[in-house]
């Protein structure tokens, strides 16, 4: 199974310091986030990425000419400095042939890939996301069991859920990614939200 991180936006929250690096190129503990990223699914075999790239993608490209590991397969894909979220995945279609795993190029977590794959097999779903409790700052999930009932991007409460960045989703998302103008977080997971063929996988951070 292929996992593919979204490490090409501007990074616009962290000033200063996106300025001088791409936000995946941060640094924690003397190493990228997407280092931290990839180990994460590489804890669970996950060892095939194909990272779509943006926002001084130069950078990166750099960082991987320089890498040396036996264990992972990496693609880098220019998917150019504007596109959005869902165009860079539309950009990468060829690429993919069966289910994949998505996330951003910024976060990390303690999420399980396995129980989240499994759970995405299970239900037999075209999309699974994690739902976390959110800070305020994000938007909501609102959901029925498993189902993901709709997608908000506006906070509407304590007792939330948001969309916690971790993807599991089909080929035929693709159907529902038209250019790079499409913003995954909107009309396609709005739309799969309507259609009943999203579900949700809850994660609990481990103070909770």
């Amino acid at each position: 199974m292929k996992a593919v991180i979204l490490a090409g936006g501007y990074g616009t929250r962290l000033g200063e310091e996106t300025d001088v690096n791409p936000k995946p190129m941060i640094e924690i503990g003397g190493k990228p986030i997407l280092w931290h990223i990839m180990k994460i699914y590489s804890a669970y075999k996950i060892n095939d990425f194909v990272i779509c790239l943006g926002y001084k993608g130069n950078q990166i490209k750099e960082y991987f000419d320089k890498f040396d590991s036996k264990s992972w397969n990496i693609e880098l894909v220019d998917t150019g400095e504007d596109t959005m979220t869902g165009g860079r995945l539309k950009r990468i279609q060829d690429r993919i042939d069966g289910t994949f795993c998505v996330t951003y190029g910024d976060g990390l977590s303690d999420v399980d890939i396995n129980r989240l794959i499994s759970f995405h097999k299970e239900k037999k779903s075209l999309a699974t996301l994690t739902a976390i409790h959110p800070p305020e700052r994000f938007g909501v999930l609102n959901l029925s069991g498993d189902y993901v009932k709709e997608f908000h991007e506006k906070h509407t409460g304590e007792s939330s859920w948001i969309n916690g960045g971790f993807f599991v989703f089909e080929p035929e998302i693709f159907d529902y990614l038209q250019n790079d103008s499409t913003v995954l977080e909107k009309a396609p997971l709005e739309t799969l939200a309507k259609e009943q063929k999203s579900v949700s996988y809850t994660h609990l951070r481990a103070h909770e």
